[in-house]
């Protein structure tokens, strides 16, 4: 049975007519399908989809991005990859069920999985946590990165979670060190790592695994550092207010696509992801596949510069040029000539002051 969002009521009465013209009995016994009632339907729930899709706001976004019937994790790695060998366990406390890691292959390429699992049902949830990782996933992480660095295997992460867990005994195993030392195990890898955040990319939960040489999002995913939720309890004091708090996060995959943050786009299929699973699989095995050329030619420092590269980017005009283009002293800040200019005339300030001074008198003298 398919489940709605609030905002989806009209397309629940189309669909539910649809159904009841496509059932050939009546209460007359069996009677004949109206083909020519069920194609105009179609084209009805068509319109509608688009319509509503094509004007999301970001707290419907956010509400499609953790959508009942959306795709899980699971879903992607056993349509993507194959002779898919599941590893388990940090060695030192115990295993995270709510990360699925492991190898496989895909299209021939070896790849290590690390895939954020939510769970389909309630029993599964609970067994994988809801998606929120412990210590001892992140720690599991770190061990299978370090592996893949060390046998040069691209590593492939699907994100799916409101965060990190936040219990007393995640916090007593250290779980704030587990997560920077992901941040910095992903950083510094010198094999291609790439995300695809397929539904939720929650806080630091998201980050420890997303920081990699190419973010992709798929079209109706969300990706913040807190919940609109969390925002608007701790801005406003009032849970009710996520709209507003969605909107000012600027969550969405086209706006972080704008602040270079997100590196791609996904585009999802008419109504969503979970409308056409099967289309939504192929298109991220196609993205996966073409990012993963695009890294084919590298050297291992070439690709931990270009990560390093782009995340110093964020935020900035121009970014930040590698050693070998600078003084081969590390990284070097490249400003724009606006700024340049700025700093200039800010430096000699002084100097500027006292020109403008002596200018300023002799006209008045002259005068």
């Amino acid at each position: 049975m398919r489940n709605y969002l609030d905002f989806e009521k009209e397309i629940k009465s189309l669909e539910d007519n649809l159904e009841a013209s496509k059932n050939p009995f009546d209460k007359d016994g069996i009677s004949e399908v109206d083909t020519k009632k069920i194609k105009k339907i179609e084209e009805e729930v068509n319109e509608k989809l688009s319509e509503i899709y094509t004007s999301l706001n970001s707290w419907q976004k956010t509400l499609v991005a953790r959508h009942e019937d959306r795709p899980r994790a699971n879903f992607y790695v056993k349509k993507i990859i194959s002779d898919f060998t599941q590893l388990s366990g940090d060695r030192l406390f115990g295993e995270d069920k709510s990360i699925i890691a492991g190898l496989g292959f895909i299209e021939n390429k070896s790849v290590l999985v690390l895939a954020q699992e939510k769970g389909e049902d309630l029993n599964s949830r609970l067994d994988r946590n809801f998606g929120m990782m412990k210590p001892e996933g992140y720690r599991k992480c770190i061990r299978l990165m370090m592996l893949a660095d060390r046998f040069k295997i691209p590593v492939i992460s699907f994100i799916d979670t409101p965060g990190a867990y936040p219990g007393i005994g995640a916090e007593q195993r250290g779980q704030a060190a587990a997560i920077a030392n992901s941040i910095q195990c992903c950083m510094s890898l010198k094999v291609p790592n790439i995300s695809i955040i397929i539904g939720e990319g929650g806080s630091g939960g998201a980050i420890a695994l997303a920081s990699s040489n190419k973010v992709i999002m798929l079209e109706h995913s969300i990706y913040s550092v807190i919940s609109p939720e969390g925002c608007a309890s701790i801005l406003w004091r009032d849970p009710s207010k996520s709209l507003e708090a969605a909107e000012a996060m600027k969550l969405t995959a086209k706006e972080l696509t704008k602040i270079g943050v997100v590196d791609e786009v996904i585009k999802e299929p008419l109504g969503g992801a979970h409308r056409d699973n099967d289309k939504i699989a192929s298109d991220v095995k196609k993205s996966i596949l073409e990012n993963l050329k695009s890294f084919e030619n590298l050297s291992g420092d070439q690709i931990y510069n270009q990560r390093k590269t782009k995340f110093l980017k964020i935020g900035r005009d121009q970014g930040f040029k590698g050693s070998a283009e600078t003084t081969g002293k590390g990284l070097g800040y490249t400003e724009t000539k606006f700024f340049n200019i700025f700093s200039y005339f800010k430096n000699k300030k002084i100097i500027i002051f006292i020109l403008l001074s002596i200018l300023v008198l002799g006209t008045i003298f002259m005068i």
